[in-house]
């Protein structure tokens, strides 16, 4: 049986993460109020943004432009997007 979440980048009830995506309590928030989903998505755009800006996860800097990144994204705030992806119309 899923686990169900409100989640907060959807904005509706969706099926939850099955584990916390990172130790701590960042992970434990994550897991209470981010969708698979959504979680997907943030996959998805974070690759994006080290593809297209050469990040390098070694780098401390990289690593809190990630997590800055993600709080926006899934918070619905204004974040930033991979200047040369183009979305697939669908």
């Amino acid at each position: 049986m899923s686990r169900k979440v409100n989640c907060i980048k959807l904005g509706r009830e969706a099926e939850g993460l099955t584990i916390p995506p990172m130790p701590g309590p960042k992970g434990q928030w994550l897991f209470e109020n981010v969708s698979q989903e959504a979680w997907q998505m943030w996959l998805q755009h974070q690759t994006r943004l080290i593809n297209e800006k050469h990040l390098s996860l070694i780098e401390p800097e990289a690593r809190k432009y990630l997590a800055e990144q993600m709080e926006k994204f899934l918070k619905g705030e204004s974040y930033d997007q991979a200047e040369g992806y183009v979305p697939e119309n669908k």
